[in-house]
């Protein structure tokens, strides 16, 4: 037990493998979790399976759908110390490039969704509660590489929207953290051709989450901070030969 007995955390998009973790995680420290997906069928047999069911609220939350975000909002039981936004789409670039739905759908869920829904908990300034908001974004989005510009475009703009939104709340003292992340073994990695010794487990980004710290960008794994920093400095010339 710590001293986070009365505190809340609101996860969006909370039926992902990482965002189960961190459910996990967060209950460990004592916090009582609002899981908020669009299936929470899947989210109520993770939370009756564990036993969570005194410590987790389980509801129905839509991404994309921007017009019911604010009912959301000003339904939940107790407005969140911590947000959480996990929820995310991805297809492959080649498909992403010729069926503009696919690609409409990663922008709607990826960023846009995110934005209506974080903009309206961000703008609440009668929640005093409210000290941290993380969004999960991704190395894709660090720069533009032909395999996966499509979707490291949403996450771009992801990052992007969480800067400024940390330099809104500074002065309400209200922490902002992107977490930059690389392969997770995950439901939707699966079927990829990944580099085995690159790939995180849940549990282990999960805890980067969990115990975010003041730094905006966070990068889980010393071998993605390292692809992170060289992405970061790497000449147009070479990024392009990239995969």
């Amino acid at each position: 037990m710590n001293q986070n007995t009365n505190k809340t955390v609101l996860i969006l998009g909370a039926n992902s493998d990482v965002a189960k973790q961190c459910i996990i995680q967060y209950i460990e420290k004592d916090f009582s979790v609002i899981a908020a997906s669009r299936n929470i069928k899947s989210l109520e047999e993770f939370v009756q399976k564990n036993n969570f069911s005194s410590k987790v609220i389980v509801l129905s939350f839509d991404a994309v759908n921007f017009d019911s975000h604010q009912k959301f909002y000003d339904e939940l039981p107790v407005k969140p110390n911590i947000v959480v936004y996990a929820a995310g789409f991805l297809v492959d670039n080649e498909k992403a490039l010729r069926d503009f739905k696919s690609t409409q759908q990663m922008m709607l869920t990826n960023y846009m969704g995110a934005v209506s829904i974080l903009n309206i908990i961000a703008t609440d300034e009668s929640n005093k509660n409210l000290e941290r908001i993380i969004g999960l974004s991704s190395l894709s989005g660090v720069r533009g590489r032909k395999s996966n510009f499509v979707y490291g475009s949403t996450k771009a703009a992801f990052t992007q929207y969480l800067a400024g939104l940390r330099q809104e709340l500074a002065s309400r003292n209200v922490k902002v953290n992107a977490l930059i992340i690389g392969y997770i073994r995950t439901k939707i990695n699966e079927g990829l051709q990944l580099n085995e010794s690159l790939i995180m487990e849940p549990d282990y980004v999960a805890k980067f989450i969990v115990n975010a710290g003041n730094s905006f960008t966070i990068v889980p794994n010393f071998k993605w901070k390292i692809i992170y920093l060289i992405l970061k400095v790497l000449p147009e010339s070479l990024v392009a030969k990239l995969p």
